[in-house]
């Protein structure tokens, strides 16, 4: 093409064959929107300086602006980073049960608000709850959006306008810039520090619930970070005695929140959901997505009088979970009543994978790669649980001129690849690749590579 009265028209363009084939797989709307798009680029780009491209350069410019304008851009990975709970790549990966669950609910209708006895209209509140009181012994349970939500709608339900006394050692901030003080400005609660950063005693509690009008006190757990050294804080029984003593509920919130204990699995102790039950906390709040090993999800177990008061809040409906969610995470919780999560949640099989197995996988994608080595690691938790905490694990290692770069081509593989780099190798943790990926991880390498 010589100069720009050469370019065909959008018509030309979208009355070829190719552009009928543009609008049978896009729809004339977005393929005529490419084209005149592409079109108004190229003349930019010739009152730049830049030659005309050919007719058939032209054509691969439409459909690139198409696949770019139609791709998704939530996309599923091969998360190799031995990060099991990586917030950045979508937290737990759910088991079959909970895909197939959703998939079931959402590929047509479903009873989600509908009382099929009675024939009338139901509530979508009793889906997950029977097996939530069942699994942690908890009078009632409620299932919101996310944890922050649960926490605000407590907050907000309950202390609007009120005093809510909480340890400085608590004020915590998660990813995305969720703090406990901002939380409960929100809610309109009164926020009432007491101790300091390391040490609170169980007299600061005392103290405040003896001066002041409190109508409730929380804690929450520091789930990813941790104070070590000259500190000090009493037992959850104890301040639950202490608010207790006078009428006070207690509300606990355990971020991540865990109904199977970690230290089996070599790891430091998580506060398990029932032990904050036990303790005698009113309410319980922690989340779907982490250690549950489910889908996104609030769950707040506890006293029935005061999860009534949450359901019939008007923010309850704003934050109210959907069908998808309330039917993977029912299947989630199947697998804990079921005592086989260890088996089937992913994140748990991961957790306790045994570590012969792990070093037999990367010695097995070393020898199909024919290239690395096979070294030794550590596999973290994650997602705002276990800080500090690692398990052992065996990772490939490739030892590459720009590792960096090879990480970067990785991320552009369909599926993206994720790797990390450690002491100046690329290096793939098989704990956190699920087993039907291996083939995948090995393709997108070894094209990489080559």
């Amino acid at each position: 093409m010589s100069d720009l009265r050469s370019l065909p028209s959008v018509d030309k363009l979208i009355n070829t064959s190719r552009g009928s084939e543009w609008i049978a797989g896009y729809g004339r709307p977005l393929t005529v929107e490419a084209v005149r798009a592409t079109l108004d680029d190229v003349r930019a780009g010739y009152e730049m300086g830049e030659s005309l491209p050919s007719q058939a350069e032209l054509l691969v410019k439409v459909v690139d602006k198409l696949e770019a304008w139609v791709a998704p851009t939530l996309r599923p990975v091969v998360n190799a980073s031995g990060v099991i709970i990586h917030t950045n790549l979508g937290r737990a990966p759910m088991s079959p049960s909970a895909l197939r669950a959703a998939s079931w609910v959402s590929a047509g209708y479903s009873n989600l608000e509908y009382d099929l006895a009675e024939g009338k209209r139901g509530t979508r509140l009793l889906h997950a709850e029977a097996l939530l009181t069942r699994l942690t012994g908890a009078e009632d349970a409620l299932v919101v959006n996310n944890n922050a939500a649960a926490v605000l709608l407590a907050l907000t339900a309950l202390a609007r306008r009120r005093r809510v006394v909480i340890a400085r050692s608590q004020l915590v901030e998660i990813g995305g810039g969720f703090r406990i003080p901002d939380v409960m400005k929100q809610s309109g609660a009164i926020l009432v520090e007491i101790g300091t950063t390391n040490r609170v005693h169980l007299r600061d509690y005392q103290k405040v619930i003896n001066e002041q009008p409190v109508k409730l006190v929380m804690r929450a757990h520091r789930s990813n970070f941790a104070i070590i050294g000259f500190t000090t804080e009493p037992a959850l029984d104890e301040i639950v005695a202490a608010a207790h003593a006078s009428d006070i509920p207690v509300l606990d919130d355990l971020g991540s929140g865990t109904l199977l204990g970690t230290a089996q699995f070599g790891l430091a102790h998580e506060p398990m959901v029932q032990e904050s039950l036990a303790a005698g906390a009113d309410l319980v709040c922690f989340s779907g997505d982490k250690l549950l090993g489910g889908p996104q999800a609030g769950i707040i177990l506890g006293r029935s009088e005061l999860i009534s008061k949450l359901k019939k809040h008007p923010l309850a409906r704003a934050v109210r979970s959907d069908k998808l969610a309330l039917a993977a995470l029912s299947a989630t919780l199947l697998h804990y009543l079921k005592d086989e999560a260890v088996s089937e949640i992913p994140v748990w099989r991961m957790i306790s994978a045994n570590q012969d197995e792990i070093q037999a996988r990367a010695q097995g994608w070393m020898t199909t790669l024919k290239s690395g080595e096979v070294i030794p690691g550590e596999s973290t938790v994650g997602g705002g649980s276990l800080p500090g905490e690692t398990l052992p694990t065996s990772s490939l290692a490739l030892d590459l001129p720009h590792p960096d770069r090879f990480l970067n081509l990785l991320r552009e593989n369909n599926p993206p690849i994720i790797g990390r780099i450690q002491d100046g190798l690329a290096v793939f943790d098989p704990r956190t690749v699920l087993p039907e990926q291996d083939e995948i991880l090995l393709e997108g390498v070894q094209k990489c590579i080559d």
